[in-house]
């Protein structure tokens, strides 16, 4: 099969395509048929060697979620899998390549009338949206600020919470034009990356963590939650708990968020009701741009260069 390997670590150069055995399913998991596949932030990590202390090496094959038809089914699987069209994480990587094995317990069946490539637009993005939500305890009638709105998780996020009854969701992104795509999506106020002095909100969701993070805390009304669920510019700086003493009368709360501490079959439930929402015109997937799977360092080029609104998805064809 065609893959695309990270032969390097640092610049999207390092992202070769290559040819590699075609993988078979073991106990637990089905091989799929690669139809789209989507490019997220963790990728971009992967390919600068940011995760490489998570056991991540060079000649690893990136791509956390796939679409497209089961081949066949290890053992202990229901075969009838076969043949359908479906959504599913890849656990570790191997989505951007023609076949990938996936966890027979986290597929979700494609309703009629979603494509694979919305259908990557929404998965693990709105998987952790759903998520971090819940994971700040947000009730309806609260405020929220989305950091990072303009990515897939950030876009699910204010669809989320307004959907959800926010009293107000503000987003920061790093143009008007973005922060007008944004108020059609639910955004009710449009901020510049750095939030400026703006604050009142009940709860903020932060897809981008780095240096500017603890200035996020001061935003937060008193017994606030901040909830970071993505790490596009690296970790925070050291002072965050030093931040978070100096507020200690406002009761304010910071924790982290990986879907990966939610039970598969939670993560598939939520999942298959989003890809419900969505045929229903409820939820909007965005598809910033589809490419072919060769073209994959391109789509890593802009990701790097900021230009992506949404989501960029891959295309293959075992």
């Amino acid at each position: 099969m065609k893959a695309i390997v990270v032969q390097t670590f640092g610049s999207p150069d390092g992202l070769v395509a290559v040819d590699l055995p075609d993988p078979v399913p073991a106990e637990g998991q089905v091989l799929v048929a690669v139809e789209a596949a989507g490019v997220g932030g963790a990728d971009v990590l992967i390919r600068r060697g940011d995760l490489a202390a998570y056991g991540f090496r060079e000649g690893h094959v990136p791509g956390g979620e796939v679409a497209g038809t089961v081949l066949s089914a290890g053992s202990g699987v229901d075969p009838s899998w076969v043949g359908r069209r479906v959504w599913a994480p890849t656990g570790v990587g191997g989505g951007y390549a023609e076949l990938a094995v996936v966890p027979a317990g986290e597929v979700v069946e494609l309703p009629a009338g979603l494509s694979a490539e919305d259908s990557v637009a929404l998965g693990g993005a709105g998987v952790v949206a759903h998520f971090g939500l819940a994971h700040a305890r947000f009730s309806p009638g609260e405020s929220v600020l989305v950091r990072g709105a303009s990515g897939g998780i950030g876009i699910m996020t204010v669809q989320l919470a307004a959907r959800r009854g926010a009293k107000a969701v503000a987003v920061t992104t790093s143009s008007a034009a973005r922060g007008e795509r944004l108020r059609v999506l639910g955004a009710t106020r449009v901020l510049g990356r750095s939030g400026a002095t703006d604050d009142g909100y009940d709860v903020v969701v932060d897809v981008v963590a780095g240096q500017d993070l603890p200035s996020f805390l001061d935003r937060l009304n008193p017994n606030g939650r901040l909830v970071v669920v993505g790490a596009v510019a690296g970790p925070p700086p050291g002072d965050v708990s030093a931040r978070m003493m100096a507020a200690f009368r406002k009761s304010l709360s910071f924790s982290t968020f990986s879907a990966d501490s939610v039970s598969g079959e939670d993560r598939r439930t939520v999942g298959a009701a989003q890809f419900a929402a969505a045929v229903r015109g409820e939820l909007r997937a965005v598809v910033h741009e589809t490419l072919p799977l060769e073209q994959a360092a391109l789509a890593h080029r802009k990701m790097d260069a900021g230009e992506v609104f949404g989501r960029i998805v891959l295309t293959a064809q075992a």
